[in-house]
């Protein structure tokens, strides 16, 4: 090859400085939690993505099935990368599988110190908050929705004030608009039967972020969002701490490095 083709060759430095990282592996079928993550995570922290298999409707096989699909899905962030964390973004999907059997699958594929999903992270948000009766909110069907309320049970968390949209398809979960979601988060406390703690709104694919501070408002309570607590705990994982909406993010602990 002559020296014309060859061009010329220049010598480089690496950069010394490189920023704490994260991952989040999102659903097929989420196009909610990449637009809300890019509002929530903070700028000292990278965050990487990888997808995972999902099916159009939410049921208890199709979320029992991404399980299968976790390792290869973990395996696809950039091998040089350096993970503080990874979180799942699913909570029906960790409720069916099992936060353990999540971070099990995971860490077969990478070496990373600190695994989390909406189901962990909410609960870490609640003993944060001090909070241990919900009001739930979810668009899922009941027996998705149950699950959650049992797996919620088994940590000390009673959901005893409950409502659902009842929605099969992510396609239509996806486009419930934030004023509906107000409407039935304000109606759902309204109407309690007995006192609770804070509202939480499920599901990484509902677009609840824009409806945090009108439910406080309205609520006069914290209200959580499965992204929005999936932040919160990820980021505090890395070291480093979430902004936005509602009165987790505003009012946090010191970060962690270490699991709650």
């Amino acid at each position: 090859m002559s020296d014309a083709l060859k061009g010329l060759h220049f010598p480089h430095e690496l950069d010394p400085v490189r920023a704490a990282q994260v991952g989040l592996i999102v659903l097929q079928s989420d196009e909610t939690i990449e637009t809300d993550f890019r509002q929530l995570m903070p700028p000292e922290l990278e965050l990487l993505i990888s997808r995972i298999p999902s099916g159009a409707e939410v049921t208890p096989d199709t979320l029992a099935a991404m399980e299968g699909y976790m390792t290869a899905s973990a395996a696809l962030f950039p091998q040089g990368a350096d993970l503080a964390a990874v979180g799942y973004g699913c909570t029906s999907g960790t409720a069916q599988i099992g936060a353990a059997q999540v971070a099990a699958r995971i860490r077969k594929a990478i070496d990373v110190p600190q695994v989390t999903e909406p189901v962990s992270a909410l609960i870490a948000a609640c003993r944060s908050l001090g909070v241990r009766r919900l009001a739930m909110l979810s668009p899922y069907l009941p027996e998705v929705s149950e699950r959650l309320r049992e797996v919620l049970a088994a940590a000390e968390i009673d959901t005893p004030v409950f409502g659902s949209f009842e929605i099969e398809e992510e396609a239509r979960v996806v486009r419930i608009s934030a004023s509906s979601i107000v409407e039935a988060g304000a109606a759902l406390i309204a109407q309690a039967p007995v006192p609770v703690d804070a509202l939480f709104l499920s599901c990484t694919n509902l677009r609840a972020l824009p409806a945090i501070d009108a439910l406080e408002a309205a609520t006069g309570m914290p209200v959580l969002a499965s992204n929005s607590v999936l932040a919160w705990h990820l980021a505090r994982l890395a070291g480093q701490q979430a902004r936005g909406p509602g009165r987790l993010l505003r009012a946090s602990p010191p970060p962690l490095r270490a699991a709650e």
